[in-house]
């Protein structure tokens, strides 16, 4: 009875994402010619997206240069300053997931599993149905969102593997949240806690999503953003990760879609 209903709402989460393009297209079709430079002035197309990805890095790790001028400099520092003010709740909230029961329905229907396919469905049904129909503007989309997941999950398994935070379900039930950091194995791969890998990418694509279609359908942004929370909620009430993860994964997905691949 459990796998069937853990596979009927794996279905729905699917069926969500392939059902997406098909509401985006059902008013408007983008009558642009394929390849040619997108809404965010950017040109995409698969033979751009690596030349394209190592431009977005560059971007990406000089951006503590741009913070020395002082551009930026306000949101950053309420970026981190929220994260370390989180750090210190991380002990309490792991603690209290790894010893509650309450999330079991919510756990085994949000696995990582289910959350992880969905994630890539969504684009994948994008450029598929932007393929279908002939509409540009999808193809474009869905190869953004491609691009933000590519440049979000580099930048987050350098994350991993420098701070090597372990993750709250390592740790025994009545053992130390507090000490969580530069404990993990490996200092290679990535399998370390922070940030959130799953939340970091569910933020890219909706973000993508948001940004491209959010004025002409003001639904997409509340339901986009909405499931990539239910996402980030999932690794907490996994014990996948603490607060702290998934807030930063989240943050820098957005960032990540909105200013390095939107340019926005």
């Amino acid at each position: 009875m459990k796998n069937v209903r853990n596979f009927t709402f794996t279905s729905m989460l699917l069926s969500t994402s392939l059902a997406v393009p098909y509401l985006l297209s059902a008013q408007t079709v983008d009558p642009t010619p394929p390849l040619q430079p997108s809404a965010t002035g950017r040109p995409v197309s698969w033979k751009l997206l690596l030349p394209n990805i190592l431009r977005d890095q560059r971007q990406i790790w000089t951006f503590p240069i741009g913070l020395v001028h002082g551009q930026n400099l306000i949101p950053s520092v309420a970026v981190l300053g929220t994260t370390a003010a989180l750090t210190v709740v991380d002990p309490h909230e792991a603690s209290y997931f790894r010893r509650t029961s309450a999330f079991h329905w919510f756990n085994s229907t949000f696995s990582g599993n289910a959350t992880g396919i969905a994630t890539i469905a969504a684009p994948v049904s994008l450029y598929a149905a932007g393929l279908i129909r002939k509409d540009s503007k999808m193809e474009q989309t869905a190869l953004f969102a491609g691009e933000a997941v590519a440049d979000a999950e580099v930048l987050a398994t350098v994350f991993k593997s420098a701070t090597r935070r372990v993750r709250p379900s390592t740790i025994p039930i009545t053992g130390n949240y507090s000490d969580s950091w530069f404990e993990s194995g490996s200092l290679y791969g990535g399998k370390g806690s922070f940030p959130s890998g799953h939340t970091i990418a569910a933020f890219s694509v909706a973000t993508v999503i948001s940004r491209r279609y959010g004025k002409e359908h003001r639904w997409v942004p509340y339901t986009a953003y909405c499931l990539a929370a239910l996402v980030g909620a999932s690794r907490l009430s996994l014990s996948s990760h603490f607060l702290s993860d998934v807030f930063m994964g989240a943050a820098l997905g957005y960032s990540i879609s909105r200013f390095t691949v939107l340019r926005q």
